[in-house]
């Protein structure tokens, strides 16, 4: 093969990640090139039989270098998108691909030394990797081939707890970005480009893996959705703007006008009043029931044709907790799809999926982000579901901002670590609380007194960090010891590093006494969600704020 004439690369220094580079000096080119050198007869035969370009970084110092490539049959035009996406971070204007049978020796190509001063081969650095590489694959074995690409077994075999996933899923391999760096990156764009007509044709006929427009999908959002299906046990997530839009748009998907669902008594306000007052003008119909209540599911299910059982466990603010296996066979058996927001126990304390539920969303602003500084909602289920809603979505917006993502990622990776801690302070808490002589009563799913412990206990791992408790006093006795508290911040969320506490009478209904006592709001519930702060601080906090009342 011939090259152009340039210095050798040991004199302009080269930077190449999992790959070897040579120059086209005669000292330095492997002898598979057509130049005298030495190598090992491994190294030439495994140059002779396939080189391929990896699609990694190469930087340079002091000159300007030609890629002269061998490539696989039946692969330049996957080769030169990826070299086109690839090279374009180091200024490599153009690439010479050509293909030719296993048998035969490259063809011979020119790179204009107007272009470039030195010709490099690539090669595998490793027999083994070069071997595993097939003459009739259609696209290279790394992170880059295809952005939505789901964990392999062999990556959920290589880490087999929550723990590793939560800091390595969707990142340490199948990362939809090539880069070095050990974060992934924060991709801002608004849209993506193509190169030419036929490939805009080919991604829309499924031949070329890219993104479009950024409401449709974003690398950085890719990665963070593989993460959290992997945590999830989930063949897909579909990322959004908030936790709410996250069940707005998952029922809108799913459920037909004039519809029926099924939801529980105890849950997210916010919910609740799209629920009952938003979804009756797509004339949809709902029955509320008692989380424990079995024989009014039952009911519902044999008298209407119920398109979604949903609801969440623990449920807010009482934590009560949904048999999820047995729900989820009542409903199938009727063919209703049921969804279970699990928020309140984040995806290291409850499988919803592995249950039997169909779908679970998470308010990411609570324990998947874990700072209280970002906003975002997720949906994980099947292929199928999470399609039907992500179209939906595709349409109305909600999108996910990358910089979000990017936080969501990062405060993922001390997912475990954050909520094993805020699992002990509560629990331990609660039972405290529960001894306490001016508490009246404690709402806790780790406790044998909650209605629901026997459930908790056969579906979750730990029980969260969101304690409930009743005060033994009024409205303005509950009111003082909120604000006798040191620690806390009084705030209407939960979940972060930080402890937040609220009195729901004012956080959450303040607006409607009638709500307040449908519902069970009593003037003295206490609503407090622990945060990593040392237990012994939170407990002489809690206790002064007690004395005060």
């Amino acid at each position: 093969m011939a090259a152009t004439s340039a210095p050798c690369a040991q004199h302009f220094p080269l930077r190449v990640s999992r790959t070897r580079l040579y120059s086209s000096s005669p000292d330095c080119c492997p002898p598979s090139s057509g130049h005298n050198g030495s190598s090992d007869g491994a190294e030439k035969t495994a140059f002779g039989r396939r080189a391929v370009f990896l699609g990694r970084r190469v930087t340079f110092v002091g000159g300007h270098f030609g890629l002269i490539l061998r490539f696989p049959p039946n692969f330049v035009r996957q080769l030169s998108n990826k070299a086109r996406r690839n090279c374009s971070n180091i200024g490599v204007a153009q690439i010479v691909a050509a293909s030719w049978s296993n048998d035969q020796p490259p063809s011979e190509s020119l790179v204009s030394a107007a272009s470039f001063a030195a010709a490099a081969v690539v090669l595998p650095e490793e027999k083994e990797e070069t071997e595993s590489i097939k003459h009739d694959s259609g696209a290279l074995p790394y992170e880059d081939e295809v952005p939505n690409a789901v964990p392999t077994p062999a990556v959920s075999a290589l880490f087999g707890s929550d723990q590793s996933l939560a800091v390595h899923a969707g990142e340490r391999y199948g990362r939809g970005v090539v880069t070095d760096s050990i974060t992934t990156p924060l991709v801002r764009t608004s849209a993506y480009w193509f190169k030419n007509s036929d490939e805009l044709i080919d991604f829309k006929e499924g031949r070329y893996t890219s993104y479009e427009y950024g409401r449709y999908g974003n690398p950085t959002t890719r990665s963070l959705e593989e993460k959290m299906s992997a945590l999830e046990r989930a063949e897909s997530t579909l990322f959004v703007s908030s936790g709410m839009y996250a069940s707005v748009a998952l029922i809108m998907a799913l459920v037909p006008a004039k519809g029926h669902i099924i939801t529980t008594t105890d849950c997210y306000r916010k919910t609740r009043i799209f629920i009952e007052k938003e979804l009756p003008k797509l004339g949809i119909t709902v029955t509320i029931i008692d989380p424990a209540d079995m024989n009014a599911l039952k009911s519902a299910l044999d008298q209407e044709n119920v398109s979604l059982f949903f609801t969440e466990s623990p449920t807010n603010p009482f934590l009560r907790c949904i048999d999820i296996a047995l729900v989820s066979k009542l409903c199938h058996d009727r063919g209703t799809l049921v969804c279970i927001d699990g928020t309140f126990a984040s995806p290291l304390n409850q499988k919803a999926l592995e249950l039997g539920a169909d779908l679970v969303i998470h308010s990411a602003t609570k324990y998947i982000g874990g700072h209280n500084d970002v906003l975002g909602g997720c949906i994980s289920g099947s292929d199928q579901l999470v399609s039907k809603i992500r179209q939906y979505h595709n349409v109305i917006g909600g999108v996910l901002n990358p910089d979000a993502a990017a936080m969501f990622i990062r405060g993922m990776k001390t997912l475990h670590l954050r909520v094993q801690e805020q699992n002990k302070t509560a629990l331990r808490m609660a039972q405290v609380l529960e001894e306490h002589p001016k508490i009246v009563r404690v709402y806790y799913p780790g406790l044998p007194s909650h209605p629901e412990h026997h459930i908790a206990k056969r579906q979750m791992t730990g029980f969260g960090g969101v304690v409930s408790f009743e005060v033994k006093g009024d409205f303005d006795a509950t009111k003082k010891f909120i604000d006798s508290l040191k620690i806390p911040y009084i705030a209407p969320s939960f979940g972060g590093v930080e402890s937040i506490v609220d009195q729901p009478a004012i956080m959450s209904y303040w607006d409607s006494k009638e709500d307040r006592v449908k519902y069970g709001i009593k003037d003295n519930l206490v609503r407090f969600s622990f945060g990593i702060e040392a237990f012994e601080d939170l407990k002489v906090d809690i206790f002064q704020a007690l004395e005060a009342i």
